[in-house]
């Protein structure tokens, strides 16, 4: 009898109580933020941990890309696949080969005329003091003072010197020996890649998705090709002007400057400084290192407002903010190798971020000012120029 009283009691008693779904847990933004910041820092620690890896496979990634439509064309011609891949790393390396000639050569005729550069350096630099003593009273310094304080000086660091030299070139050769081959891999299963990749996402997505890929494999061909031409183009200005001028070694400086102009306002800078300083010390006249200086200004200038926005149209742009810490952290994680991925690497994140939705505002702080426009905001593909479009059109034949 109690028994069942208290059964029906219970019933009762719990019938009359709602239920009530669990409430949802509200994480805090703090702890939110916290694992962020963790995720980001184990990022870190395994980019640099991995370097040797990952460095290979980042250069081969990007010019796996840039080769990509020259492959296409040989295997529409009826190549076998394995046979376009090969002629096409053959070209790259023959191009390469050649570009080493060339900057060997410049650099040979540089070594023969550094033992003059420094005697007529040491020249200007003790005029320099005696215009100093005369003006301000400072101290003169002789020159064998000063050889004394620099062999000092290099001794103290020639170890570390010595150490980063071999450890780079180390790492030199041994990306120069897995990039080929990493190259041919990428090209070779790029299909297999892909198919790999769909397996991660539902069958009704997968036709947005391989659209978004193709805008993206666009956009960074566009990039990397729109850049190296916009490189060759401003070398060949660059060393019109110098060789125009008379200046020694015009041409390895024309490509160091042109390639150092990647980098925002400190490229162009540093680019300029180095033959302005050698055209100096070979003549002695500060008009001709300021014209020297006044090439590459006018050349810059031509860049930044005709060739680029010629070449390509490209609203894949960095801004200079951007670009300076992307080559901070670059060179933080890999050395010298990750300056040089850090910028092509930006701006393959920032067309990923333009073809993610959740993702665009990153992309747009990551972009130049003149995306402010509204008539280019959500544009995943470039509105190319004219040598873009004889680009694209070399690429259908």
């Amino acid at each position: 009898m109690f028994p069942n009283l208290l059964s029906r009691a219970g019933t009762r008693a719990t019938n009359s109580v709602p239920h009530k779904a669990p409430a949802d847990v509200q994480q805090s933004p703090i702890i939110y933020y916290i694992f962020l910041l963790m995720g980001a820092s184990l990022l870190v620690f395994v980019l640099h941990k991995l370097h040797g890896l990952l460095l290979p496979l980042c250069f081969a990634a990007l010019l796996a890309t840039l080769l990509l439509p020259l492959v296409r064309r040989f295997e529409r011609w009826g190549w076998p696949s394995i046979l376009a891949i090969t002629a096409t790393l053959l070209l790259l390396v023959l191009a390469i080969a050649g570009l080493i000639m060339l900057f060997g050569y410049q650099l040979l005729e540089l070594r023969t005329e550094l033992p003059l550069l420094k005697d007529k350096l040491l020249v200007l630099f003790e005029q320099g003091q005696q215009w100093a003593h005369t003006h301000f009273g400072t101290d003169v310094m002789s020159r064998d003072e000063l050889l004394a304080k620099s062999m000092k000086t290099f001794k103290k660091s020639a170890g570390a010197y010595v150490g980063s030299t071999l450890s780079t070139s180390v790492g030199v050769l041994s990306t120069l020996t897995l990039v080929p081959i990493y190259i041919f891999c990428f090209l070779y299963y790029r299909d297999h890649i892909r198919q790999f990749m769909f397996r991660f996402i539902a069958p009704d997505k997968r036709t947005t998705v391989l659209h978004t890929m193709d805008n993206i494999q666009s956009v960074v061909q566009a990039y990397i090709t729109g850049l190296l031409t916009v490189i060759a183009i401003v070398s060949a200005m660059n060393a019109a002007g110098l060789l125009l001028l008379g200046v020694k070694f015009a041409v390895f400086f024309a490509v160091f400057a042109s390639v150092l102009a990647v980098i925002p306002y400190i490229g162009i800078l540093v680019g300029a400084t180095v033959p302005a300083l050698v055209t100096l010390v070979e003549t002695g006249s500060v008009a001709k290192a300021a014209a020297v200086v006044a090439v590459f200004m006018a050349v810059q200038f031509l860049e930044g407002n005709f060739i680029t926005p010629m070449v390509t149209g490209s609203k894949v742009s960095i801004n200079p903010m951007a670009a300076i810490i992307a080559l901070i952290l670059g060179g933080e994680l890999w050395g010298t190798p990750g300056m040089i991925l850090s910028i092509p690497l930006v701006a393959v994140l920032k067309v990923v971020f333009d073809a993610n939705k959740s993702l665009e505002p990153w992309g747009f702080l990551l972009g130049d000012i003149s995306e402010m426009d509204e008539s280019h905001v959500g544009r995943p593909v470039p509105q190319l120029g004219f040598f873009g479009k004889a680009w694209r059109m070399i690429k259908k034949m």
